[in-house]
């Protein structure tokens, strides 16, 4: 069923918050830029993303699978085979989270003498 509500992201009740939760959490911005550089089986992409459980890692996987960003490509082959991938519209969201996260990396110097000029302030 198709949402029909003008979004919002700044209303309670925008639909967009829960997929904008999705794309933006620590797990699923880690899984969707290392899926844009190629695709991955589960153990791989585990690997890819340190510090993820199997649990976390599943999860993540399966809620960007559901909002239509990751794509899960089961081969019927003995041992199962399952390959990862992201879908146009996958790719989109990962190459906006991963400026996000370049930006981030440039900025941790800046951000660390923030902080401890907060904290210093407040000693």
């Amino acid at each position: 069923m198709a949402v029909s509500a003008i979004a919002d992201i700044k209303q309670p009740m925008c639909p967009s918050r829960l997929i904008l939760e999705h794309v933006t959490s620590r797990w699923g911005v880690l899984v969707l830029v290392a899926l844009l550089e190629r695709s991955y089986r589960f153990s791989e992409l585990r690997r890819e993303v340190g510090g993820v459980s199997e649990k976390m890692l599943a999860q993540t996987l399966q809620t960007l699978e559901r909002d239509g960003f990751v794509h899960r490509d089961a081969k019927p082959v003995i041992p199962p085979r399952v390959d990862y991938s992201l879908t146009p519209l996958g790719v989109e969201a990962a190459e906006q989270v991963s400026a996000l996260a370049r930006w981030i990396e440039r900025q941790v110097d800046a951000v660390q003498e923030a902080r401890e000029a907060y904290d210093e302030a407040r000693a």
